[in-house]
């Protein structure tokens, strides 16, 4: 009895015909350009942000006493840990990017139309955990901009109606951010965050496999060709690439380790990564309640926009909400993050 056999009766799976189907599924023409082929670089950024995030917790040490001590050896004395958390910090720079261009496309080529609303709602999820890993990470760091943007960030979920209070708590652990603050967030962003994460991606392949690639409107009778080898071999072009360009990254923008944390001293000048950017103008500029509560409407309205665009397209069926929308909302996004990345 061969070891192929002795396998199929005790897993009474046909894995050769899973394989061909998977390996077999059809993909529309359109996808050979590389922008509408954006879908798998965010997959692949997430498995390079899990092995570089399980490196990297080989020498972190999640307390205020050393946590600052253990990124400063992990930088300057662990072999090749410069490299390996440049890979990181960069790699999730590149995913919130990776994300952001993949919803813009499927918005603007209306790819979460009916049967697909469920995966663009997925979508919205993974980019809120994704933003949710990016700052749980950068207050890892436990720097005097990190230690500071956390205690800020922090104080704006008390903002959050109702729910607000309760939320502050869970998150810091006491009054003010220490010792429980920064085991918490260690917790989320290895544990939580990442596991809830991989959820969705897999919630989103799934749709995927069972809806098919969806195709561009006016563009139902496109060729398709197989998902391997070509689109395979996309992907694997696009891993060695984002390689390559986080290489680079950390070589010629190392990662830094600035000044350790000191809760008696406030910086001049504290501001959030730059995709917090527009979120932190917004707020900046406006009572703190109302800003909430408009990042929150936002987040609603896009969350469940393809049910939101599905009724405004039978009550007025000549305008192209979907363009007067993501037009507006990406060209308030880029003034607000460019006018902070430029004024101090």
């Amino acid at each position: 009895m061969t070891e192929e056999k002795k396998l199929s009766e005790r897993i009474p799976i046909d894995f050769k015909g899973v394989i061909k189907t998977i390996l077999n599924e059809p993909i529309p023409g359109h996808m050979k350009n590389w922008f509408y082929a954006l879908g798998a670089t965010p997959l692949v950024l997430f498995v390079f942000q899990v092995i570089t995030g399980i490196l990297l917790t080989f020498y972190y040490v999640p307390s205020p006493d050393l946590a600052y001590q253990s990124v400063k050896h992990i930088t300057e004395e662990v072999r090749l840990g410069f490299w390996i958390r440049g890979l990181h910090r960069w790699g999730s720079n590149l995913m919130v990017i990776a994300i952001f261009l993949h919803m813009i496309r499927v918005f603007f080529t209306r790819a979460y139309r009916k049967p697909r609303e469920l995966n663009w709602i997925i979508g919205v999820l993974m980019l809120i955990t994704t933003l949710g890993l990016c700052f749980t990470g950068y207050s890892l760091i436990y720097n005097q901009l990190s230690y500071w943007a956390t205690t800020v960030g922090t104080n704006m979920i008390k903002e959050i109606p109702i729910l607000g209070d309760l939320f502050l708590r869970l998150l810091r652990g006491g009054e003010v951010v220490g010792i429980n603050t920064l085991t918490r967030l260690f917790d989320l962003h290895i544990g939580f965050l990442p596991t809830f994460l991989f959820v969705l991606i897999l919630l989103h392949i799934i749709l995927v496999r069972l809806h098919g690639v969806s195709r561009l409107e006016g563009m139902e009778d496109d060729e398709v060709y197989g998902f391997y080898p070509e689109h395979v071999y996309h992907v694997a072009i696009i891993a060695l690439f984002l390689l390559t360009v986080m290489s680079a990254l950390t070589i010629i923008l190392p990662p830094g380790i600035g000044e350790p944390a000191d809760p008696n001293f406030t910086p001049l000048h504290i501001k959030p990564e730059w995709y917090f950017f527009a979120i932190y103008f917004i707020l900046k500029y406006i009572p703190l309640k109302l800003g909430i509560s408009l990042v929150i409407l936002f987040l609603i309205t896009m969350t469940f926009w393809p049910f939101i665009d599905e009724f405004l397209r039978k009550k007025y069926p000549t305008v192209k909400w979907h363009f007067i929308f993501g037009s507006i909302a990406i060209i308030i996004f880029l003034i607000f993050t460019v006018y902070e990345t430029i004024v101090y």
